[in-house]
């Protein structure tokens, strides 16, 4: 069967790195980002049901999703958050797997007459950290992340389709410019037991790993690349 990936926020960092390994591996990807002239903006439903679509068309039926989109917004206090930023940050992180999730299934699904597959979610340490005085929103938003992992890999562990997460830590990408502090890995990492940011290419191996018959057995798993921290 043709091996064929949808990988979301495939521009850069995580995503990017995750996108040359599977076509190192034989899958047609497909890499969507958001900000070009005819990007699908996964946050909302048409653009997600414009993208698999899309990739029914040109690559045929995804048999592997990597939720990897992802934003965060200049570090602050919650006292100093509003409603616009929750909106924003939510629906790129929480909404846009749930979408993209659903279309997934819906042709991978043995219920649906499909033939499996394999979903990653890219949650993050600060699933589980909190992120005070930085992000508690995106700690918060990588926390529903974590959850629906685990409630989609029992819905439909039945109907041939495996469902797991990967947890990254500090993570040598330009997310950290988004936040306003470039350098912040190097900042953290006295703080990691191994005493360095990880590397885009370290969680892509991962993501692949779950995504391959190596993992046949593993649903509603998370596992953390942070390090030791």
């Amino acid at each position: 069967m043709k091996k064929v990936i949808v990988i979301t926020g495939a521009s850069r960092g995580i995503g990017a790195a995750t996108a040359r390994l599977a076509a190192a591996r034989g899958y047609a990807v497909c890499v969507n980002y958001l900000k070009n002239q005819t990007a699908a903006d996964v946050s909302t439903e048409t653009g997600v049901v414009n993208l698999f679509e899309t990739v029914d068309r040109r690559l045929g039926t995804v048999t592997a999703l990597v939720n990897n989109v992802g934003i965060l917004e200049k570090q602050t206090r919650v006292d100093a958050i509003d409603a616009a930023r929750l909106g924003r940050i939510f629906a790129a992180n929480v909404t846009s797997c749930f979408l993209c999730a659903r279309e997934s299934v819906r042709r991978m699904s043995t219920k649906h007459g499909g033939c499996g597959g394999a979903i990653v979610n890219v949650s993050s340490a600060a699933a589980r950290l909190g992120s005070p005085g930085e992000y508690v929103d995106y700690a918060a938003s990588k926390g529903a992340v974590d959850t629906f992992t685990l409630g989609l890999a029992r819905e439909v562990a039945a109907e041939g389709i495996r469902v797991n997460a990967v947890r990254p830590g500090v993570i040598y990408t330009d997310i950290h410019a988004s936040g306003g502090e470039p350098g912040r890995v190097d900042r953290v990492k006295p703080a990691v037991p191994m005493q360095r940011g990880g590397r885009p290419e370290e969680v892509a191996t991962a993501i692949l790993w779950l995504l391959s018959d190596e993992a046949s057995y593993a649903t509603g798993a998370i596992i953390d690349l942070t390090g030791g921290r």
